[in-house]
């Protein structure tokens, strides 16, 4: 096996910094309240995402603040993918600016997989206008970690046979999967690398975190991923987040903002015919740090007032924690979507509710998403749609 991971760096602030020529050289912020993406030359002092402007400003007084463009970093994507596309057929894209790429087999007719990576590199900086980092291993998960620590702008290539002698040196983070309390509990017991991981046994992490994590931990660690780049395949779920900023909000204000992001997701999934049986709220906190609530339906639903009343529990469920931390960004998401489009009504839905999600579909695909909202989010725009940041 020959796969690339192609990975766009600081990928929003890029695209700022190629189409405004002041910009490049300058440490960029991107956000509104809550940094999104930030420039290599402003993560150099210390700023990171999802940081509150002020504080990202505060680190680096120099840097530069723009509001999200969506529409040209989705744009920039369709740009980057078709150059992928060219390079080979078998790409899946995991988010807006990364993907897999399988070059396996091409080494007659483009070369080695680092000549494949090279060309692709200078075709991306030359059609787009973008910096690129590309990771090569013989599994997805190696060349994910490859491209990470290839960044920024870089070509990073883990020979044959030397997977493990490049993996294991590498902190516990670099493992899938390994967040902040993983990473929390791996360190209590001083398994400070990947090549601590592996030479636990499976049983003993199964044991400290549980059957599914213990054993995903122990397949990586022996780089063990049996995956294949897959085409075509379908997103697990459909969602949207908005970034509050640092200063306390009511909740009422909170709740107006997840009735937003509501509309918002489900009229996505009507859109792509999709129907789905969980709905997750995500929080992030003004300490940093985050929280995710779930709940699964009994039958899959696209309707806007099913997916609303399931969020506002969860949210109301995490309120004390909301007043007691303060909350900085809110997401929700619907997974367990159905994959044949064919939409099962839910035990809660009302066909009078599904009426009117069609009828307010049809006025904002006529006159434009804007020309009809929720009276509580007057005066508050949502702002533009951007991906589920990963936990």
């Amino acid at each position: 096996m020959a796969i690339l991971h192609a990975d766009l760096d600081a990928f929003y602030a890029s695209v700022e910094q190629r189409d405004d020529p002041a910009l490049r050289g300058r440490p960029v912020l991107v956000g509104m309240g809550v940094v999104l993406a930030a420039s290599y030359e402003a993560k150099a002092r210390g700023v990171r995402t999802p940081m509150g402007v002020s504080q990202a400003r505060a680190l680096c007084p120099g840097a530069v603040v723009v509001p999200p463009r969506m529409s040209a970093y989705t744009a920039a994507s369709k740009a980057v993918f078709e150059i992928f596309r060219d390079t080979t057929p078998i790409v899946e894209g995991i988010s807006i600016d990364e993907a897999f790429l399988d070059v396996t087999g091409l080494h007659k007719i483009r070369g080695t997989p680092r000549v494949i990576a090279t060309k692709l590199r200078a075709d991306v900086r030359e059609r787009a206008g973008l910096p690129i980092t590309v990771g090569i291993a013989d599994t997805k998960f190696l060349a994910k970690v490859a491209s990470a620590v290839g960044k920024p702008d870089g070509l990073l290539e883990v020979p044959a046979g030397e997977e493990i002698r490049f993996l294991h040196p590498l902190p516990v983070e670099r493992l899938w999967g390994v967040g902040p309390v993983t990473s929390a509990k791996l360190r209590e017991r001083q398994i400070n690398t990947v090549g601590h991981v592996a030479r636990i046994g499976e049983a003993a992490l199964v044991t400290m975190l549980g059957a599914g994590a213990g054993r995903h931990l122990h397949a990586l660690a022996h780089n063990r991923d049996p995956r294949r780049v897959r085409v075509g395949h379908r997103r697990g779920s459909i969602g949207s987040q908005c970034a509050l900023g640092r200063r306390p909000r009511p909740f009422h204000e909170i709740d107006a903002t997840l009735a937003a992001l509501a509309d918002r997701v489900t009229r996505r999934m009507r859109r792509a015919h999709r129907a789905g049986r969980t709905v997750t709220l995500r929080l992030r906190f003004d300490d940093f740090g985050r929280a995710t609530r779930s709940r699964s339906l009994l039958k899959a639903t696209m309707q806007t007032r099913t997916v609303l009343d399931t969020a506002r529990a969860l949210l109301t469920e995490a309120r004390p924690m909301i007043e007691e931390r303060g909350l900085t960004l809110v997401g929700l998401a619907v997974s367990n979507l159905d994959s044949d489009g064919v939409v099962q009504p839910s035990l809660f839905d009302d066909l009078a509710d599904d009426r009117l999600d069609v009828a307010m579909d049809a006025v904002r695909d006529r006159f434009g998403s804007t020309a009809l909202t929720r009276a509580a989010t007057l005066g508050r725009p949502l702002g533009p749609s951007v991906p589920i940041l990963p936990d």
